[in-house]
Protein backbone atom coordinates (compact mmCIF):
# COMPACT_ATOMS: atom_id res chain seq x y z
CA UNK A 1 0.00 0.00 0.00
CA UNK A 2 2.96 2.43 0.76
CA UNK A 3 4.45 1.70 -2.32
CA UNK A 4 0.96 2.66 -4.28
CA UNK A 5 0.85 6.07 -2.39
CA UNK A 6 4.40 6.46 -2.95
CA UNK A 7 3.76 5.97 -6.99
CA UNK A 8 0.77 8.10 -7.22
CA UNK A 9 2.85 11.02 -5.31
CA UNK A 10 5.38 10.46 -7.56
CA UNK A 11 2.80 10.61 -11.07
CA UNK A 12 0.83 13.86 -10.22
CA UNK A 13 3.81 15.64 -10.15
CA UNK A 14 5.25 14.17 -12.97
CA UNK A 15 1.92 14.65 -15.04
CA UNK A 16 2.30 18.22 -14.30
CA UNK A 17 5.80 18.41 -16.09
CA UNK A 18 4.46 16.99 -18.79
CA UNK A 19 1.51 19.18 -19.03
CA UNK A 20 4.13 21.91 -19.01
CA UNK A 21 6.46 20.37 -21.53
CA UNK A 22 3.10 20.25 -23.66
CA UNK A 23 2.07 23.70 -22.99
CA UNK A 24 5.80 25.67 -23.61
CA UNK A 25 5.73 22.87 -27.27
CA UNK A 26 2.35 24.38 -28.03
CA UNK A 27 3.55 27.98 -27.75
CA UNK A 28 6.69 27.22 -30.03
CA UNK A 29 4.46 26.30 -32.69
CA UNK A 30 1.83 29.19 -32.05
CA UNK A 31 -0.87 27.17 -30.98
CA UNK A 32 -2.73 29.13 -28.22
CA UNK A 33 -4.89 26.64 -25.49
CA UNK A 34 -8.13 27.65 -24.30
CA UNK A 35 -7.59 28.86 -20.81
CA UNK A 36 -4.69 31.47 -21.79
CA UNK A 37 -5.20 34.90 -23.52
CA UNK A 38 -1.55 35.04 -24.41
CA UNK A 39 1.41 33.25 -25.59
CA UNK A 40 3.96 34.30 -23.70
CA UNK A 41 1.63 33.36 -20.52
CA UNK A 42 0.80 29.78 -21.77
CA UNK A 43 5.08 29.26 -21.62
CA UNK A 44 5.49 30.81 -18.70
CA UNK A 45 2.73 28.48 -16.65
CA UNK A 46 3.66 25.65 -18.80
CA UNK A 47 8.09 26.66 -17.28
CA UNK A 48 6.36 27.35 -13.65
CA UNK A 49 4.36 23.53 -13.86
CA UNK A 50 7.75 21.76 -15.57
CA UNK A 51 9.90 23.54 -13.35
CA UNK A 52 7.72 22.61 -9.97
CA UNK A 53 6.80 19.45 -11.14
CA UNK A 54 10.82 18.45 -11.89
CA UNK A 55 11.57 20.01 -8.32
CA UNK A 56 9.75 17.97 -6.38
CA UNK A 57 10.34 14.58 -7.92
CA UNK A 58 14.12 15.92 -7.48
CA UNK A 59 13.70 16.53 -3.68
CA UNK A 60 11.09 13.49 -3.27
CA UNK A 61 14.21 11.28 -4.61
CA UNK A 62 16.62 13.45 -2.52
CA UNK A 63 14.61 12.98 0.75
CA UNK A 64 14.21 9.34 -0.22
CA UNK A 65 18.23 8.41 -0.81
CA UNK A 66 19.22 10.71 2.17
CA UNK A 67 17.13 8.36 4.53
CA UNK A 68 18.75 5.17 3.17
CA UNK A 69 22.43 6.91 3.53
CA UNK A 70 22.92 6.59 -0.67
CA UNK A 71 23.98 10.42 -1.42
CA UNK A 72 27.56 11.70 -1.38
CA UNK A 73 28.76 13.43 1.57
CA UNK A 74 28.12 17.05 -0.13
CA UNK A 75 24.70 16.07 -0.39
CA UNK A 76 24.11 15.07 3.55
CA UNK A 77 22.56 17.91 5.87
CA UNK A 78 24.74 19.70 8.30
CA UNK A 79 23.62 19.61 11.70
Amino acid sequence: MVRIIALIIMVIPGGLAALGIKLMRDMSFGILQAPFPFLWLQFLTGLMLFILGLGFIAGFILHRDRKRNKVQDRFNKKS
